[in-house]
């Protein structure tokens, strides 16, 4: 019993700053007391196993500190640093072994007790009896950590690609529907390695082919969703049993050590080139039977490194899942196949490109187009299947270069689930516009020569910009998405002139101030049937616009 009052004593003197180690107890306690050396930075409140083991709390020391006789608190509950001197950043955690597999900090031990509330805490650093550092955070999601500097949440895991820009040299730029073979006879051709990043694949003929090239030995890896919109469809079960059984390396980023919320990009490296697209790998898409989209293959070492290291840095992650057990007990959902064709218009070309960025979401590709958008001073086109609200950071991008006299035309798709909330965004746009004098116009697509728009695409004066980047927020900071932004003269004419053709369509004409009411009492009995439906996704958010 007298332990146990004793205990309760020690704990109660730590949390109120009272008790401070005599020189008995540390020798070194009264030099360690330096308030100005230490900050709090981090803090991860809510692992995925059960009970929360591996919680951990960084610490950044600015010089080497000794920390005898500093304590960490969080108002309920309170332990000691280690007697110890430290510099740097150094993770804190009462299980040590189980934080060190979510951290790159070196990780050390605390004694006594601290246990992190997921719906939030105050955290107090204190050297003695004198506070050294605060920090506070509410509502821990699961398998993310509190970055205090910065005042977000990241993902255990979470990348820190930097942009890389390369030298360019030469490319094929084509648009789908209209060169429906050309990403099968891309991958035709390998001889080392193909790497493949989608969100889903349910193309027989890529099968084909990609089981072929690995019984070749070319070393053929696919990395796909595990979570897609609407489920994981039969056909696709069917196709990577295929490409499992016929030697090729199958995983889907799955469960909750996910760190992103949808793997969404569309590229694939194929020996020393890259392919880079707005489409995903099936018949809709990459096959050429619905979307309009952009692709671009490009003959760049450099680049399809740079994609390279990205496929690796996922393929690697935990939460990459071989195919067969993501398989075992789980049941796929029907799908309709696309079967329209349609007439080619554009064909491929060669091009030259002066310089090509490589770009990954959520770590800088928002911000780096936001920066090619606001570098524009002639034209911005923009190709999307939707642009999420007024205050999107691309869209107040793209009004910036509208102010600033650039010719601007915002091209947005007509699918039944985002052409009311389109209509509405086009009718403000042009009304905006009209206001302020700008030479901005914006259109709601009428399809001529393909099903639907389904292009995440920019043109910034001379830069053209393809990848998997919906103007949306949940792609720009919670999903990892791939673009390339390709600058020279032949890019973006190449572009321009899809871009051109599609605004003209068939009937055409600017959503004029006042219609987008029209159209929204129009197609109000559609949206009564849209809110009753549930898509099965993460957080039931539409990700991506094409099933």
């Amino acid at each position: 019993m007298l332990a146990r009052i004793a205990a309760g004593c020690l704990a109660l003197a730590l949390l109120t700053g009272a008790f401070v180690p005599s020189a008995a107890t540390t020798a070194t306690a009264a030099d360690s007391i330096e308030p100005t050396n230490a900050t709090l930075v981090a803090a991860y409140p809510n692992p995925v196993a059960r009970g929360d083991p591996g919680e951990f709390v960084a610490v950044q020391f600015a010089a080497a500190t000794n920390t005898s006789g500093w304590t960490l608190t969080d108002g309920k509950t309170a332990t000691r640093l280690p007697n110890r001197t430290f510099e740097g950043t150094v993770a804190f955690s009462m299980e040590p072994e189980y934080a060190r597999t979510d951290t790159d900090y070196p990780v050390e031990p605390l004694s006594g007790r601290l246990l992190l509330a997921d719906d939030g805490d105050r955290l107090t650093l204190r050297a003695g009896g004198e506070t050294v550092s605060t920090a506070r955070y509410r509502n821990a999601p699961e398998s993310e950590i509190r970055d205090f500097d910065a005042n977000e949440w990241r993902p255990i895991g979470a990348t820190d690609h930097e942009p890389t820009r390369t030298d360019g040299g030469s490319a094929t730029a084509f648009v789908l529907p209209d060169a429906p073979d050309r990403t099968v006879g891309t991958v035709r051709n390998a001889t080392d390695r193909i790497h493949l990043a989608g969100y889903t694949f349910t193309s027989a003929r890529l099968a084909d082919v990609l089981v072929d090239r690995a019984n070749d030995g070319v070393d053929v890896r696919v990395l796909l969703d595990g979570a897609p919109v609407g489920g994981v469809s039969e056909r696709q079960a069917r196709q990577l049993d295929r490409l499992v059984d016929g030697g090729v390396d199958v995983r889907l980023l799955a469960g909750p050590n996910r760190r992103y919320q949808h793997h969404h990009p569309k590229y694939v490296v194929v020996d020393d080139r890259a392919l880079v697209s707005t489409e995903n790998f099936k018949p809709a898409g990459t096959g050429g039977m619905s979307s309009r989209g952009w692709s671009v293959v490009l003959d760049d070492r450099a680049a399809a490194d740079a994609l390279a290291t990205i496929h690796e840095s996922d393929w690697t992650w935990r939460a990459a899942t071989p195919w067969h057990e993501y398989r075992s007990g789980r049941d796929f959902v029907d799908a309709d196949p696309a079967l329209v064709g349609f007439e080619p218009r554009h064909e491929p070309e060669r091009i030259d490109v002066e310089s090509t960025t490589v770009l990954v979401a959520p770590d800088n590709a928002a911000a780096e187009l936001v920066s090619i958008v606001d570098a524009a001073d002639e034209r911005v086109l923009v190709q999307q299947v939707r642009i999420d609200s007024r205050e999107n950071d691309l869209l107040r991008a793209t009004l910036r270069a509208a102010d600033r006299g650039a010719r601007v035309r915002i091209h947005l798709g007509d699918s039944w689930y985002v052409e009311g909330d389109n209509a509405e965004l086009a009718g403000w746009l042009n009304r905006r516009a009209e206001a302020e004098g700008w030479d901005l116009e914006a259109r709601v697509d009428d399809a001529d020569g393909y099903e639907k728009i389904h292009t995440k695409g920019v043109i910034a004066d001379d830069t053209a910009v393809v990848g998997s980047l919906n103007w949306v927020r949940s792609a720009q900071s919670d999903n990892r998405e791939v673009i390339v932004a390709l600058e020279g003269d032949e890019a973006a004419a190449y572009y321009a002139t899809v871009f051109t053709s599609d605004w003209r369509g068939r009937t055409k004409r600017p959503v004029p101030a006042g219609l987008f009411a029209a159209s929204a009492v129009a197609i109000s009995g559609a949206l009564l049937v849209v809110r009753r439906m549930r898509f099965v996704g993460e957080a039931e958010v539409i990700t991506d616009w094409q099933w």
